[in-house]
């Protein structure tokens, strides 16, 4: 348990890490924005495909495996339907500072709550270094996420402190849910193939839905696609050498 703690929370910290460039300037291209987002889409990517989804299989069944990707797409669908989506860098229907900072903040929040999930039961399988590398993964996905929410937060006209220390905050979340699936996975018999691939329906989930969208929205989508590509080969080099 010591382990997938310190893993979680060296994970949701990167949000806090992400968002640390706005205590120094607060303006970046969206061309840097991109690439930065089409990386951790390429890692994210990596990480289901080649780490998630071969160890659910190895403990389990194709059938288990369908079932836990239909159900992390579905739980993400359902947080979509009920958690407006904000698109921090071309929103402008909230008029209200106040509500639309709040709408961004528990926006994100939500979108966390899987993704310290897919730690906690990597954490939780029979594989030590999975766990590790997930972490790691979604540690990276977190870093941009939280200059974006920052960055959104700065242009709201809210003091530069306060939004690093709120966009660092939004990534704590993660740490209840790792602790939450590393918990249920290790006591609950036969859980820990259901859990990976409930993890890995919803990373994939948020790369095509959020991340790659997001990612050719300004004009830059040659340069997005190869930084997809490298954070792709990148997780898959780690995952040999550490996996």
């Amino acid at each position: 348990m010591e382990a997938a703690l310190l893993g979680s929370v060296l994970s949701a910290l990167a949000t806090g890490f992400g968002a640390l460039p706005v205590l120094f300037w607060s303006q970046v291209t969206h061309r840097f924005r991109d690439i930065l987002l089409a990386l951790t889409a390429g890692i994210m990517v990596a990480a289901s495909t080649f780490s998630l989804i071969p160890q659910a299989l190895k403990l389990s069944s194709l059938t288990v495996l369908t079932i836990g990707i239909i159900l992390g797409t579905l739980t993400l669908l359902l947080l979509e339907r009920f958690v407006p989506h904000v698109d921090l860098d071309h929103s402008k229907i909230f008029k209200g500072i106040d509500a639309k900072a709040f709408l961004v903040i528990a926006a994100i929040t939500l979108h966390n709550l899987p993704e310290g999930l897919s730690v906690g039961v990597s954490y939780a399988s029979d594989n030590n270094a999975l766990g590790g590398l997930i972490a790691f993964a979604i540690g990276l996905q977190n870093a941009p996420e939280g200059m974006l929410v920052a960055l959104f937060l700065i242009q709201q006209n809210m003091n530069r402190v306060k939004a690093f220390i709120i966009a660092t905050l939004t990534g704590a979340v993660e740490i209840v849910t790792a602790m939450l699936g590393f918990i249920l996975t290790s006591y609950v018999e036969n859980l820990v193939p259901y859990g990976l691939s409930f993890a890995a329906g919803a990373m994939l989930f948020i790369v095509y839905k959020e991340l790659i969208p997001e990612s050719h929205g300004d004009g830059h989508a040659r340069s997005a696609t190869l930084s997809f590509i490298a954070g792709l080969l990148i997780m898959i080099y780690l995952i040999q050498i550490f996996g």
